[in-house]
């Protein structure tokens, strides 16, 4: 279990030889480059998905925050003036 996950898996580049500054850098240089691999990869969004999703993300926030302004009215009426009702004569 543990054994298997300490091991590098089958085919894996070893590990560079030197001191520890060439490991590093080495290790360093290595991940850069998967970065980089990986950033090709990627598909990136054009301008008019860009433009959508912050709309819909504004509309969001503001629909939200509505609500919550609507809730704390609510709750307030409720709580400061209702209860404080019920236990007056």
């Amino acid at each position: 279990m543990a054994v298997d996950v300490a091991r590098p898996p089958q085919g894996a580049p070893p590990a560079p030889a030197g001191n520890w500054f060439t490991r590093t850098f080495a290790s360093l240089v290595a991940f850069y480059h998967g970065v980089i691999a990986e950033m090709r990869k990627v598909t990136w969004p054009d301008r008019g998905q860009v433009q959508q999703a912050t709309i819909a993300i504004i509309i969001f926030v503001l629909a939200l925050a509505l609500f919550i302004t609507v809730m704390d009215w609510l709750l307030s009426l409720i709580l400061v003036r209702g209860v404080p009702s019920l236990f007056s004569r």
